[in-house]
């Protein structure tokens, strides 16, 4: 069995703490996004917006760390149709990035679950503004746009899984033990993980979902919010939310085809 090509996604969830220890045998490369870089020191590419302060980022690099900016990630996620398509928040663009850049076969997430339960630190370091529940056109439903990057991960042959150890995520994908990424089997691992890479692509074929897929990147085509300089914010007035609401309600009902 060939050997899978695991890149991992790091976001600043308090859950991404638990991979501040564990040994990364079984990964390729760690892709760090925002302030998660302070979780380990052995991340191999920094991914962050351009209004991140300059106090939040690393004061050094090792060797082969690499910090990727908007210069790379605006061209790598038009790719796949831009951020209006997307979601205007990192833990997406870090996702496409890594799908256009690193031809993952698999991308595990931790720390980006998007969810922020009252009462209890919202990253990693304590309080941190919860950038992707701000009022923005392009993240209406963020479930939506997990089922968006999902399908295209898969067309790519990447599998996405999230390795969250909580209940609840606004990511879609499978849920996975970190032992299954990270464990000392590595030989199970790989089967485990290509199987279920191999069950979603059957039910895709099932319920007929590459033509309804088809059909909404055809709408995406059609209404062609595209800004290819990616400050989709200085064009709102060309965006309708009622287009990008219909969009959302087609990709969930792709989610609840195969993905549920």
């Amino acid at each position: 069995m060939p050997k899978h090509n695991i890149v991992m996604i790091i976001g600043s969830a308090p859950d991404a703490l638990r991979v501040a220890e564990c040994p990364l045998e079984g990964v390729d490369t760690v892709v760090a996004i925002n302030n998660a870089w302070q979780i380990r020191d052995d991340w191999d590419y920094l991914i962050y917006p351009d209004d991140l302060p300059l106090d939040r980022l690393p004061p050094t690099l090792q060797t082969h760390q690499i910090k990727v900016t908007s210069e790379s990630y605006v061209p790598a996620q038009n790719r796949f149709g831009g951020f209006v398509y997307a979601g205007g928040t990192m833990s997406f663009t870090a996702a496409y990035w890594a799908l256009a850049t690193l031809t993952p076969s698999v991308m595990a997430f931790i720390g980006c679950d998007m969810v922020y339960p009252k009462g209890s630190p919202t990253h990693f370091y304590g309080e941190g503004a919860a950038d992707p529940l701000r009022d923005d056109i392009t993240l209406q439903s963020l479930e939506a746009k997990s089922t968006r990057l999902h399908s295209f991960a898969l067309e790519n042959n990447c599998l996405c899984i999230n390795l969250t150890s909580l209940d609840e995520s606004r990511l879609v994908f499978p849920k996975v033990s970190i032992d299954t990424v990270l464990g000392d089997k590595p030989e199970l691992n790989e089967m485990r993980l290509a199987i279920i890479k191999e069950n979603l692509l059957t039910r895709i074929e099932q319920v007929s979902c590459r033509e309804r897929i088809d059909a909404i990147k055809a709408k995406e085509r059609e209404l062609a919010y595209y800004i290819d300089h990616g400050k989709y914010w200085e064009h709102l007035a060309e965006l309708n939310a009622d287009d990008l609401r219909l969009l959302d309600h087609r990709w969930l009902s792709i989610y609840d085809s195969y993905l549920k």
